[in-house]
């Protein structure tokens, strides 16, 4: 774990609350935007950027690096890539934190 990597992939007000849509997809993104939402996929980078309210480009970007922290995984699936939770390094971050900070 680089436990600096993961903090500077969190330290955006943006990349947090994606962390956290991500966390329950149902709570925060529209039902017509999940119809073929699969769990092992995720979500949609499209719908993450329509949520956030910013540019394909930008989220694309921030989720990039998240992943690059390994605290998202990315799937490629035809020419859309999805997003979801990497819950081991996450549950794998909160116990370092726990017992070392």
């Amino acid at each position: 774990m680089n436990l600096l990597e993961i903090i500077k992939a969190l330290s955006n007000e943006t990349r947090l609350n994606i962390l956290e849509w991500l966390k329950d997809p149902f709570n925060h993104f529209p039902k017509e935007e999940l119809t073929e939402y699969i769990p092992d996929l995720g979500v949609c980078v499209s719908d993450i950027a329509k949520k956030a309210g910013m540019s394909i480009p930008t989220v694309s970007d921030y989720l990039k690096t998240m992943s690059s922290a390994n605290i998202l995984i990315a799937t490629r699936k035809g020419q859309w890539t999805y997003y979801k939770r990497n819950e081991k390094s996450i549950q794998d971050l909160s116990e370092y934190i726990k017992d070392r900070l």
